[in-house]
């Protein structure tokens, strides 16, 4: 174990998508075990991206940013060890609903904070407040086998108040909450404003996006029981390549 530990945080730190601080990794408590590997993901990016920005441009920095915040929050267990927030002022606001704080967010997990709606509960697609933070995931990786990649589209304005459009893209190649897999894209675009302090830590996190882009795709899969697809694509819990919107 300590010599996949050792090679992961290696492969890690050369990730060039996400910043990460390879001296500090054994002070870090991993939800996995150990630092994650992005490179199915990667792969997905690079390929369905739909812009190419210069290195150093603001549109690079913001994206990459994103991309390690969202790890942290997938994969560290502690909100003392993110170093891309400022946790005593840190709110996730999602389409004008109530901001959650670092530690809320962490409990819930990307996915839940991400899905939770006001809508009663007969429209709703997904019930965050039933899910856990293990069961959301398993859910979408189950679902998205290859990753769920995420793009800067433009970014609007820069530091301290940057906002930017996004989007999110992966293929619906495994069962989905009784939802046989249609093996088509499913993606769906958002707004975010992104409110960082003097050290480029993020305080306000705001995202405007429409869920049901996402779940037109999803539910779209022919119905199937929750025996099939626990037999057809069982989500290795090992994995640590996926995350909600990675």
């Amino acid at each position: 174990m300590e010599a996949e530990n050792e090679a992961a945080v290696l492969k890690v730190a050369g990730d060039k998508y996400r910043s990460f601080l390879d001296e500090e990794s054994k002070n870090t408590q991993w939800r996995h075990g150990g630092p994650p590997i992005y490179d199915d993901v990667n792969q997905l990016f690079e390929d369905g991206r739909t812009q190419v920005w210069p290195e150093g441009s603001l549109e690079e920095i913001v994206q990459n940013a994103i991309k390690t915040w969202e790890m942290e929050l997938s994969h560290k267990t502690r909100i003392q060890d993110f170093k891309t927030i400022n946790p005593e002022h840190f709110k996730l606001i999602v389409n004008g609903r109530k901001g959650l704080s670092g530690e809320e967010t962490l409990k819930l997990g990307s996915y839940n904070a991400l899905l939770k709606s006001n809508l009663p509960e007969e429209f709703k697609y997904y019930k965050a407040d039933e899910e856990s933070f293990e069961s959301s995931h398993d859910a979408f990786r189950s679902a998205f086998p290859r990753g769920f990649a995420w793009e800067v589209i433009s970014v609007h304005s820069g530091p301290p108040v940057i906002a930017y459009k996004f989007r999110h893209w992966g293929y619906f190649e495994g069962p989905f909450k009784g939802h046989a897999p249609t093996g088509k894209m499913v993606e769906f675009y958002g707004m975010g404003i992104l409110k960082v302090d003097e050290s480029l830590r993020a305080e306000d996190v705001e995202i405007y996006y429409d869920p049901a882009e996402l779940f037109a795709g999803l539910l779209k899969g022919a119905p199937i029981s929750e025996s099939q697809t626990d037999e057809q694509h069982k989500p290795d819990s090992t994995s640590t390549t996926r995350c909600p919107f990675q």
